[in-house]
């Protein structure tokens, strides 16, 4: 008799990450705060909590680095740039981050428009169904490459091989408003393109 794990045990450690960030689990970052504010000196006020200050929080496209053993993004015209889908301003709204779109981005909503990215797959396997496109590789399997407008949620109409190269997809984006995972956009009915 075959049992599979139920559907909470099978999510990926990427789409995990997520799903902790949209609900406002604070992970431990590994440097939080400049050296030396991590206790306060005697007769000091205690450090405001984290999520009461303005830190950095993966805002923006991601930064490849230089010592990256792939190349990055080529220009293409054919696709929507990234720094279009990153120009997004957010608002605080009952302890969560909510995206505020320019006019430009809300005009992509519902149309067909291609994006290219690398893979972040969400399944196992090769073929892949649904999958994330970045901005800039994967550093890690578990870290994320920026913040969620530097991610595309992509759902395809037949299953794509992965591919740690560059992948160009087209189909229908949504602009994602209040995403239950913290995503910015979402393509749907998506195929591959060369």
């Amino acid at each position: 008799m075959k049992t599979t794990a139920p559907t909470a045990f099978r999510t990926s450690p990427l789409l995990l990450a997520l799903m902790l960030a949209a609900a406002g689990v604070h992970a431990q970052l590994s440097s939080p705060l400049p050296a030396g504010s991590g206790k306060p000196a005697a007769g000091k006020a205690a450090p405001a909590p984290l999520g009461s200050i303005d830190l950095p929080a993966g805002q923006g496209a991601g930064v490849h680095g230089a010592n990256s053993p792939f190349a990055p993004l080529a220009p293409r015209a054919d696709v929507v740039p990234w720094s279009v889908l990153t120009d997004v301003k957010t608002k605080n709204e009952k302890n969560r981050i909510l995206p505020v779109f320019n006019e430009g981005q809300l005009g992509m909503n519902g149309k067909t428009q291609r994006i290219q990215g690398f893979m972040m797959p969400l399944e196992p396997g090769k073929k892949q169904r649904h999958f994330l496109l970045s901005s800039v590789p994967l550093t890690c399997s578990f870290c994320l490459p920026g913040g969620p407008e530097s991610m595309v949620e992509v759902k395809t109409r037949t299953p794509v091989e992965y591919s740690m190269e560059v992948v160009v997809v087209e189909g229908r984006l949504q602009v994602l408003h209040d995403d239950s995972y913290g995503l910015y956009y979402r393509i749907n009915d998506a195929v591959t393109v060369k």
